[in-house]
């Protein structure tokens, strides 16, 4: 009986549901600054040139965030993308991971957090979207856009088994200060070029090109 349960856990074991996966120190960023100010915030996962799944940083670009929305500065993005390449990082490590927050216990995706999801992230391959709320809760899907496409659930977790270094919360104080702009929800949009509540709209056709291209360091 002893020999047939320990069968039957291995089994169990082997069906484990796949994991986007945080270094200690990225994951300590993503808590730091989901707790840093009263917004949502946005952010993309730079990965593991060998493992795409595995989060090594998470970065900031300009946005501007309300409790319920976040708007990247398209211009930004692009700056983004260019300062990656010339680190020698591929689209896949930079750009296919878009990670937000969410003030709150729901981690769940809103109607604007699937638009953007749809909109901005269907152009590559494959990409994620995951939510951390503000109560610790996670949510994470892979969707492949490949042939008729997969949906896929992801589990979350922080793996202690690889290298990582230490917390720096001055640097990612200032990272906070110079990248997000807090903003009165019902104040109107002004002229300048942000997107708007997720919606990455604005340059759609752009963002689409950037994903799509065939970009990739030497």
């Amino acid at each position: 009986m002893i020999a047939m349960t320990k069968r039957k856990r291995r089994r169990r074991s082997t069906k484990a549901r796949q994991s986007l996966r945080f270094t200690p120190t990225a994951w300590a960023k993503l808590l730091f600054l989901r707790d840093i100010g009263p917004t949502e915030v946005g952010m993309f996962g730079i990965t593991s040139p060998d493992d795409l799944l595995l989060i090594e940083d998470v970065a900031l670009v300009r946005q501007r965030c309300t409790p319920v929305t976040t708007a990247f500065d398209d211009e930004a993005v692009a700056d983004f993308i260019d300062e990656q390449v010339d680190l020698g990082r591929t689209s896949e490590q930079c750009c296919r991971i878009w990670l937000h927050t969410h003030p709150g216990d729901c981690p769940l995706p809103s109607g604007t957090d699937e638009q953007t999801f749809e909109e901005a992230f269907s152009g590559p391959d494959w990409s994620v979207m995951f939510i951390i709320a503000e109560g610790g809760r996670t949510y994470a899907r892979l969707e492949s856009n490949v042939g008729p496409g997969v949906t896929k659930r992801l589990g979350v977790a922080v793996d202690y088994a690889v290298p990582f270094e230490g917390t720096d919360h001055d640097l990612w104080q200032a990272e906070y200060e110079a990248a997000v702009e807090s903003i009165d929800p019902f104040q109107p949009r002004g002229a300048n070029h942000f997107w708007s509540d997720n919606a990455w709209s604005d340059d759609e056709a752009d963002i689409r090109r950037w994903h799509q291209s065939e970009w990739v360091a030497s």
